[in-house]
């Protein structure tokens, strides 16, 4: 994560995403697989660290060996040939979308860590119990701990998605792609961007169904207008 500063000097926070290789593995059709979706590879993998099967998958392909694959359902007109690179520029400056990704681990957590819980008094009466749980139920009535109950335990390392994430530039030449606030996951997972299900984008914008690269394209970098809203301004 990093921040930029607007012109009143205001700070937005920014995660940066790298845009690594991705190209077209498969593509799903309705009539052999039961839907239409694609298959997109990232990164980069030696031989010697996959199966057999895997890497006749990507020399079927035409495509180096990757590293991670990810679906994506998508309709019967934005297919895409076996081999299409998906660039940085398949989005742009403005869009919302969502990203996915498998949040930090944490490990066993206690109850005030992983709920948010106040704990014990940390003065008289509440020795070595400070941070303890409480209660977690009755006595004969229920006689059992409820399922769901709030306690310790295993905490992060979940798949979520962080809904209507602002892009705010893309850089062509290195490949980035920068957003605004934070996004699932430690330095160097692998993310899942797609575009925003509640904010919808402009297709008439948007290169559809995905931006094909040129010898004489501009690789300098796109950014979004931040508005001219101060934020200091007191209404």
């Amino acid at each position: 994560m990093t921040a930029i500063w607007d012109k009143w000097g205001a700070r937005i926070p920014m995660t940066v995403l790298w845009v690594n290789d991705n190209h077209v593995i498969q593509v799903k059709s309705l009539e052999k697989h039961g839907h239409v979706a694609l298959q997109i590879g990232a990164g980069q993998k030696k031989a010697k660290q996959l199966t057999k099967p895997e890497l006749g998958h990507f020399k079927a392909a035409g495509v180096p060996l990757k590293r991670h694959l990810a679906e994506f359902p998508v309709t019967e007109d934005a297919l895409l040939p076996v081999g299409t690179e998906i660039s940085v520029r398949h989005f742009q400056p403005g869009q919302y979308v969502d990203i996915t990704g498998i949040t930090t681990g944490k490990g066993f957590q206690g109850g005030m860590k992983r709920w948010g819980f106040a704990g014990m008094p940390a003065s008289h009466g509440a020795s070595l119990s400070h941070r303890s749980l409480g209660s977690t139920g009755g006595r004969q009535d229920p006689g059992k701990v409820f399922k769901g109950k709030k306690m310790a335990g295993h905490m992060g390392a979940v798949r979520r998605t962080v809904k209507n994430v602002w892009i705010y530039k893309i850089e062509p030449e290195r490949d980035l792609l920068w957003v605004r606030g934070q996004v699932p996951g430690h330095k160097g997972n692998f993310v899942y961007i797609k575009d925003a299900f509640y904010k919808k984008p402009d297709l008439s914008v948007l290169p559809f169904p995905t931006y094909f690269a040129s010898a004489d394209d501009d690789t300098s970098p796109l950014i979004a207008e931040l508005g001219e809203t101060d934020p200091y301004l007191q209404e």
